[in-house]
């Protein structure tokens, strides 16, 4: 099944297969001298909150940003809208059947406001989202981010998620968008191939059968490697905000709070890297 462009369910597919070719001669290829064109408004007008478009959701855009990146959302299923890219990268661009916009880097540069990552943006269409127990079905190992807002950590989250073995990805909704431009490019597109959605209820996870771990430093902090965290037979590994952390009345909730334990008076890493951490620790007797 496949993140596609009407849902998220996670796994790959083949290349382009949301209807693209090679690049061909038939390709619409539209060259611009100004971004005031209406449909050039999500590279230059629109915020990340307008893209996302909460009060009409089916009309929600997100913009992806370097080929790398827009081939692996291609690959499952995301649905373009157009692209926009640097002339000289136009070979690089798959035929989709939608407007390729296109300039010197020098115009583009001016037009945006800013350096486009390798040359290429593509604006393509919001999924619609999984609910909790879809994404959890056959999950045994989930990351939750609660309250994560830095883009940068959302993406190396999810990198770190694909890589070491995590089944799924929950975020409450004071999250960062995964959807957000720079989160999508840090996460290097693994945001297309694992299944995520949002959580509104720590009790969702209770009545999917998780035992919940929280990433604090707490009285009752266990060390990471504590044989008692592995041998739940689903776990919910969960990350709390940057700066502050998670909140006393989650962690009052949840089994368990896990500690890294640390040197030379170090008492915390950066929410990404704590994540790479337990993820590796907690997952690494199953991919052994």
């Amino acid at each position: 099944m496949l993140f596609g462009a009407a849902r998220f369910v996670g796994g790959r597919v083949g290349f382009f297969s949301y209807l693209c070719n090679p690049k061909s001669d038939d390709m619409q290829i539209v060259t611009i001298d100004s971004l005031s064109m209406p449909k050039l408004a999500p590279y230059a007008r629109l915020t990340e909150a307008q893209l996302l478009n909460r009060l009409h959701p089916e009309e929600g855009l997100f913009i992806c940003e370097s080929m790398k990146v827009i081939r692996v959302a291609l690959e499952h299923g995301m649905k373009p809208v157009s692209f926009l890219c640097e002339e000289k990268f136009l070979g690089q661009v798959p035929d989709c059947d939608v407007p390729v916009y296109t300039a010197g880097r020098g115009v583009l540069r001016e037009l945006t406001g800013y350096e486009l990552s390798r040359g290429v943006l593509c604006a393509m269409r919001r999924p619609t989202l999984p609910t909790v127990g879809e994404v959890c079905r056959e999950a045994k190992t989930v990351a939750v981010m609660d309250g994560v807002v830095n883009s940068e950590n959302t993406g190396a989250i999810f990198r770190a998620a694909a890589a070491l073995g995590i089944d799924a990805v929950l975020l409450t909704r004071t999250c960062c968008d995964p959807l957000n431009r720079r989160a999508c490019r840090v996460s290097m597109g693994t945001v297309f191939q694992l299944p995520w959605t949002f959580l509104d209820s720590y009790n969702q996870l209770k009545n999917n059968g998780f035992t919940t771990i929280a990433m604090a430093l707490t009285d009752r902090s266990v060390a990471i490697g504590d044989p008692v965290l592995k041998a739940a037979e689903r776990r919910a590994i969960i990350l709390g905000t940057e700066g502050d952390g998670l909140s006393d009345s989650v962690l009052q909730r949840c089994d368990y709070v896990a500690r890294i334990p640390m040197q030379r008076g170090v008492d915390s890493l950066n929410v990404a890297a704590a994540a790479a951490v337990a993820f590796y620790e907690l997952t690494k007797t199953v991919a052994q």
